[in-house]
């Protein structure tokens, strides 16, 4: 009798374990819109924009995130393809470089709308702490795997 209740408290501890890390996994999940506050705030931070720069600054910077979200996406629906066929991998860099250029023509745009509303030192400055931003998260998720294995 002893046995069984010994082998039934391993298992509830067992289950109990596993909810608990299904939960925690749960709350790790990719939330964009906490994704983009923290981005917002740590390039507010690090440009050392202002309150009235930042009002001006992030509808623009938004806007071009969503158009280049666009591009991702594009590219994304673009990679079910033959990998063994010539012509179709062919195609897919063609269309791989052109949506390059593509990001790079849209980044250039909107750096230039950037430029009406805040000074260059500026705009630089929150091009490098988007770039910081962006090395930091994907460090933070090397790590977090990382632990998890």
């Amino acid at each position: 009798m002893k046995k069984y209740l010994y082998i039934f408290l391993l298992t509830l501890v067992a289950f109990s374990a596993q909810a608990q890390n299904d939960g925690q996994r749960r709350h790790k999940t990719f939330d964009p819109v906490k994704f983009e506050a923290e981005m917002e705030q740590f390039i507010t931070t690090n440009a050392g924009l202002t309150q009235q720069e930042s009002t001006k600054f992030f509808p623009l910077y938004r806007e071009m995130r969503k158009k280049m979200m666009e591009n991702f996406d594009r590219e994304k629906r673009a990679r079910k393809m033959d990998w063994n066929d010539e012509k179709t991998c062919e195609e897919a860099i063609r269309r791989h470089d052109q949506n390059d250029i593509r990001m790079k023509e849209l980044q250039k745009v909107y750096h230039e709308k950037f430029l009406e509303v805040l000074p260059a030192t500026k705009v630089l400055r929150v091009i490098r702490a988007e770039d910081k931003f962006h090395r930091q998260t994907m460090k933070r998720m090397a790590d977090h795997h990382q632990e998890r294995r």
